[in-house]
C-alpha cells in the first residue's frame, strides 16, 4: 500500500512537471510569434516609406526622361519600345542587361546620376533624388 501511495505521488508529481514544462513551451511560442509578428510590421512600415518609380521606354525615349525619387527608392525601367534598350549611367556606375521588347529592370537608388541607352547613344534620363 505504502508503495502506491508513492508511486502515486511520482506520477502525479511527473504529470505537474509536465505540465509547467508545456505551459513553460507555449510563453516561449507565443513570446516568439509576437517578436515574429512585431519584426513582420516594422519591416512592412519600412516598404511603405519605399515608394516604387516606373520609366518607360518607348518611341526612342525614357518617360519621363527626367525622375525625381527619394533615396532608396526603386525605379523599374519597362521596355514599350518595338526594340531592345538598356539603361546605363553615364560613368558606368551601374547599367541594366539588355531590355527585349515587354522587358523590365528595377534599381534602389541612392544618388542622383544622368543615364543613357548604350545601344541609342541619343537616348537620355536623369535621376533626381532627394535626401
Amino acid at each position: 500500500m505504502k508503495n502506491k501511495i508513492i508511486k502515486g505521488i511520482l506520477f502525479l508529481g511527473s504529470v505537474l512537471f509536465l505540465i509547467i514544462a508545456l505551459n513553460s513551451c507555449t510563453s516561449d511560442k507565443e513570446k516568439i510569434a509576437s517578436d515574429i509578428q512585431k519584426a513582420d510590421s516594422a519591416i512592412a512600415a519600412e516598404k511603405a516609406n519605399v515608394a516604387i518609380d516606373t520609366v518607360q521606354i518607348k518611341a526612342m525615349k525614357y518617360i519621363p526622361d527626367e525622375i525625381t525619387v527619394h533615396a532608396g527608392d526603386t525605379i523599374v525601367w519597362i521596355n514599350r519600345d518595338t526594340i531592345a534598350h538598356d539603361v546605363t549611367e553615364v560613368n558606368k556606375k551601374w547599367a541594366s542587361p539588355t531590355l527585349a521588347p515587354n522587358q523590365s529592370w528595377k534599381m534602389a537608388v541612392t544618388e542622383s546620376a544622368n543615364y543613357y541607352c548604350t545601344i541609342h547613344v541619343g537616348m537620355k534620363g536623369k535621376i533626381i533624388v532627394n535626401k
